[in-house]
């Protein structure tokens, strides 16, 4: 007589996470260049994060920029761009990008 013999369960795999590679660029700039650099920049698509530092090397405002990001959704974020734009005289553009 056979007894019905159950397979032992297979010890499941974690897949592992997708890591998703970025670059950085930077870009010194003066403050009337930096919204116009900004646009440029949201054109192109491929722009996960914006980071604007000021001359001494401090974060002063950090965009993530989704896939989402568009049109009525970005004004806001553009005219934040726009007043920190008015209050510096320079300063430093880091941008991320997927590669």
């Amino acid at each position: 007589m056979k007894k019905n013999i159950k397979p032992k369960a297979k010890a499941k795999m974690k897949a592992k996470p997708k890591v998703k590679l970025s670059r950085k660029e930077s870009f010194l700039l003066s403050g009337d260049q930096l919204l116009k650099k900004v646009k440029s920049l949201v054109k192109e698509g491929n722009v996960r994060r914006i980071t604007i530092k000021n001359k001494k090397g401090k974060t002063i405002l950090i965009v993530p920029m989704t896939i989402g990001v568009v049109g009525a959704l970005l004004a806001p974020v553009l005219a934040a761009i726009g007043a920190v734009a008015a209050l510096v005289t320079e300063c430093t553009l880091t941008v991320e990008r997927d590669k």
